[in-house]
């Protein structure tokens, strides 16, 4: 599955579905991919479609142009009708909580409520290009609580503090280092490596895949449901997959799930 792109008239994210992936584009490159509180309809609309489609493993989120995501269209608060940007970490909190394993394939510039998008993701791939700051003390907006959350379980409460107060500008290879990015490969071959980890993920026994990756964030937020992990594995135990599991490692060959 190809992740190139030709671009399209409208600004407004795109949702595609391959089989067990789906793609989440961001198409407003002019304006760094910002995000305006019709597009955040629009990617909860998105997100709600892919949660309703039990065949979707993999959803990557990838953007168009030089930027990754500036966040929120900040100009939009001018508006008396606009929401609050407790509407955008609103939209953050259902892509982390989305069914499928996430990509955030990061190709450039991330900033403001782009970097929440990127951290709500489970993998966070970057090119060498990429760069990140958090503007909202320089602009006079608290953070909403989402972010704030994932700030700290990400990267860590010293990070989570120097990035929100200080404002600074970090760029990929230090992006790496505090585990804002999970990968850091060339510029062009960040395509590639997407489309190796989706292959990957989407291999795996659904049943194990998606549930572990629900639980793991869960964990991340101090709420251990034990007896849903129990109920988990016993599931798992007793699926169909644990047997073609089982007898693809025994003939060494390639297992094919069901999610069964």
């Amino acid at each position: 599955m190809s992740i190139t792109h030709s671009k399209k008239s409208t600004t407004s994210p795109e949702l595609t579905v391959d089989g067990n992936i789906a793609t989440l584009r961001l198409c407003n490159p002019d304006y760094a991919n910002r995000l305006s509180p019709a597009d955040l309809k629009v990617i909860q609309s998105h997100i709600q479609t892919v949660n309703q489609n039990t065949d979707i493993l993999v959803l990557r989120v990838l953007a168009e142009g030089k930027y990754f995501c500036s966040g929120y269209d900040i100009s939009s608060l001018a508006a008396d009708s606009a929401p609050s940007s407790i509407f955008f970490g609103e939209t953050v909190d259902l892509l982390e909580q989305a069914r499928p394993v996430t990509i955030a394939a990061i190709n450039g510039g991330v900033y403001g409520g782009g970097t929440d998008l990127s951290l709500a993701c489970d993998f966070r791939l970057g090119s060498t290009a990429a760069n990140m700051f958090m503007p909202a003390a320089k602009l006079g907006l608290h953070f909403y609580p989402g972010g704030m959350v994932r700030y700290v379980t990400r990267l860590g409460l010293n990070q989570a503090k120097r990035l929100f107060l200080t404002a600074e500008k970090i760029d990929a290879a230090e992006m790496k280092e505090i585990g804002f990015l999970t990968e850091l490969v060339e510029p062009e071959e960040l395509n590639g490596r997407v489309e190796e980890l989706t292959k990957l993920l989407a291999s795996m026994a659904p049943l194990a895949l998606l549930g572990i990756k629900k639980h793991l964030n869960l964990i991340a937020r101090g709420q251990l449901d034990e007896v849903g992990i129990k109920q988990a594995v016993l599931h798992s135990e007793q699926s169909e997959d644990i047997k073609e599991g089982a007898a693809a490692w025994k003939e060494k060959r390639s297992a094919v799930f069901k999610g069964s």
